[in-house]
């Protein structure tokens, strides 16, 4: 929805922006500053123009934001405390490469204009071109976006590929607006950042509220500047240059990170019952692969609302039943199941892939499940990890477990600029052999510190990254 007025710059923010036409924003690493970015003009017309702003969160969407980045920065920290980092050293890899916050205008089909506000927050470049999603949700919010981008900087480390992290979005609900609007608006956003994206400086994918077409439309457009560059942006269509195997990659890598815990456990998916929040891509993937090797979906809910079955509920029927009605609501092969006991369901592993905090201090404690993998990001708050570890719950965290779109998203990457494409067969052995190396090596850096698996990825990242800027020159 349009709010006609200006907007309001939240100076508490930890990297408060410079305003409304600055394109970029000088940060501590103070590599580039870009002071000619391109802008539009504002449009003062009231009658014509509609400005479309991030909303004022609720209390609960402030709390879950924050914590995202609290959450984010701590571990890193602590990340830090125990490889002993120089704090000059932890502080650079701490700040943010590049923000950028853009504006958008666009003509309605209605004949009036619309503004929206675009934000690409780049974390860190040491270890490779940055690589990170672009959502379009009503709630993009500049605090989250840097949160998540400095998770990508740890998770693409922690599963050993050559990217640093980043993350964008515009404040939009894309299901307000039209195919041809969505696809003026991208266009848009991509003529605003087209000089600050690219093949070997940061590589855009889909994110919430985006999908394989509105990587299209980036693709499209950035080509009009820089010539045809299917390599810009992964996540694309199969016939644009996309990768086999990457619709389902991210759940597949649950999958695979699934096994690797339960093995250390002498367990297999094949005798364990599942309780899974999200039915969208993640989560229904999951699911599905889930069923073909035999193990039980007892409970699972989306937005419409939660259903359960004891005896294991029929997956393709949930799927076919989905498609048809658009949510699980209504399923008639299990019991309807109130959403807020979904998480606390009895069950072997629970599987977030929805919502980050859904997991929390108000019901860590009731959780049953004796496994969770973080399918979502920060699904579980701090203080949720620490009750839980006290219960003796595992908890396979976010930046490993669900790592298996971008790394799929590389092999995509690499598929381009070789201008030769792999069958899906190989795309989905070497996402396997991906996934198992990363808990080797997490599982190393557990028995090296004696931490948990949670500190053991991000002290994993966190060193590959330190190592990498050191060996660059990170003082000179």
């Amino acid at each position: 929805m349009g709010i006609e007025e200006e907007e309001e710059v939240d100076s508490a923010r930890p990297y408060p922006y410079v305003g409304r036409d600055a394109g970029t924003r000088l940060t501590g690493k103070g590599r580039e500053f870009d002071r000619n970015a391109p802008t539009i003009p504002f449009l003062r017309k009231r009658s014509l123009v509609s400005v479309v702003l991030p909303p004022r969160y609720s209390t609960a969407n402030k709390l879950i934001t924050m914590n995202s980045l609290v959450a984010t920065t701590r571990n890193f920290r602590q990340a830090a405390r125990l490889l002993g980092l120089d704090a000059k050293l932890e502080r650079s890899l701490l700040i943010p490469f590049r923000e950028i916050k853009v504006e958008c205008t666009i003509p309605r089909d209605d004949g009036t204009l619309a503004s929206y506000v675009g934000f690409r927050v780049q974390h860190d470049n040491a270890r490779g071109p940055m690589k990170g999603g672009i959502r379009y949700h009503q709630e993009v919010d500049p605090d989250e976006v840097n949160a998540l981008a400095q998770l990508m900087t740890w998770k693409t480390a922690v599963a050993d590929i050559p990217y640093g992290g980043a993350k964008g979005g515009i404040g939009c609900n894309p299901k307000d607006l039209s195919s041809s609007e969505l696809e003026r608006l991208t266009r848009v956003f991509t003529q605003k950042i087209h000089d600050l994206i690219g093949i070997h400086t940061d590589v855009p994918a889909p994110d919430m509220g985006t999908n394989s077409q509105v990587m299209a439309w980036i693709l499209d457009e950035y080509s009009k500047f820089h010539g045809h560059s299917p390599a810009v942006v992964t996540g694309k269509p199969i016939d644009l240059g996309g990768s086999l195997g990457r619709d389902a990659a991210t759940g597949r890598g649950v999958i695979f990170a699934t096994d690797a815990l339960l093995a250390e456990y002498g367990k297999s998916i094949s005798d364990q019952k599942f309780v899974i929040q999200g039915f969208g891509n993640v989560g229904s993937w999951a699911a599905q692969l889930i069923h073909e090797r035999g193990g039980k979906v007892v409970a699972i809910g989306d937005i419409t609302g939660a259903v359960k079955n004891g005896n294991g509920i029929d997956i393709p029927a949930l799927v076919m039943h989905k498609n048809e009605t658009g949510g699980i609501k209504g399923f008639s092969g299990a019991e309807p199941l109130d959403p807020d006991q979904l998480l606390v369901e009895e069950c072997d592993v629970l599987i977030p892939c929805a919502l980050g905090g859904v997991v929390n201090r108000e019901n860590a404690a009731d959780v049953k499940a004796k496994f969770i993998i973080e399918a979502a990001n920060h699904p579980t708050d701090p203080e949720a990890d620490e009750i839980l570890s006290k219960k003796g719950v595992m908890v396979l965290p976010d930046i490993y477990a669900n790592a298996g779109g971008v790394v799929v998203s590389y092999f995509e990457w690499v598929q381009n600029i070789q201008g030769f494409m792999w069958d899906e067969d190989k795309v989905n052995q070497e996402l396997r052999k991906y996934m198992m190396k990363g808990f080797n090596n997490i599982k190393e850096m557990c028995r090296t510190y004696e931490c948990s698996l949670r500190m053991g990825a991000f002290t994993l990242g966190v060193r590959r990254v330190a190592r990498a800027t050191v060996l660059r020159g990170w003082e000179a």
